[in-house]
């Protein structure tokens, strides 16, 4: 089950200002937009359990449909670049996106789509007091069999003004920074040459394991 719970970190991941009254309205419209998302979320993977099999690439679709409006997968990937994203040109970023989403997708679907069932709750928001666009919603993820998993999302609202997610803990482990950890590995493996680090981080993401990093915390 802990490999189902990485999974669909992964996916929501890789599978949500001001002080006083308004501080306390942001609050409450942040853990009901996280709520909302992820029953969403859940409630769209159980009706494409069965499609994954069949036509992975129109699971794909549906899916990333799904998580569009809860992630914010371009300002992630761009993390995950880091200072390395400064070296690549504007199409290259774009391409990294869509190489990141997809590596997420290729990497842990399959374990998403056989785990059983699980819930997710919301127990906790806590609003930066000095930054109006930043937030962090602590979840609690719970599997068939009763395990509990703790999940928190750093959440951060975008120029429309709404929140989505920017990164993932699990368990204690930055899920982005072990992203981003390994990108620069990747980088200096390849001698500083980004494009072959996107075109070969479908298998990057295979060989990371996440499960490696929560037990080593």
């Amino acid at each position: 089950m802990i490999v189902m719970t990485r999974s669909l970190v992964a996916l929501f991941a890789w599978f949500v200002a001001l002080a006083g009254v308004a501080h306390a309205e942001d609050k409450a419209e942040l853990r009901e937009h996280v709520e909302q998302s992820t029953q969403q979320l859940i409630q769209k993977l159980d009706e494409n359990r069965g499609l994954y099999a069949e036509d992975p690439q129109a699971f794909y679709t549906r899916m990333e449909e799904a998580l569009s409006g809860f992630v914010d997968f371009r300002r992630i990937a761009a993390r995950v670049m880091g200072r390395y994203a400064r070296q690549a040109s504007p199409e290259q970023r774009d391409q990294f996106v869509r190489a990141f989403k997809r590596s997420l997708f290729d990497a842990y679907a399959r374990a998403l789509v056989e785990s059983g069932q699980f819930s997710i709750t919301v127990t906790e928001v806590d609003m930066k007091p000095d930054f109006a666009d930043r937030a962090s919603v602590l979840t609690e993820i719970e599997t068939d069999s009763g395990n509990r998993y703790p999940v928190a999302y750093s959440m951060h609202r975008d120029d429309n003004g709404t929140w989505k997610m920017e990164n993932v803990i699990v368990e204690g482990v930055n899920i982005g920074l072990a992203f981003r950890d390994r990108f620069a590995q990747e980088m200096e493996a390849k001698r500083g040459n980004v494009q072959a680090v996107i075109d070969g981080w479908n298998e990057t993401v295979k060989d990371l394991s996440l499960e490696n990093e929560v037990e080593e915390s």
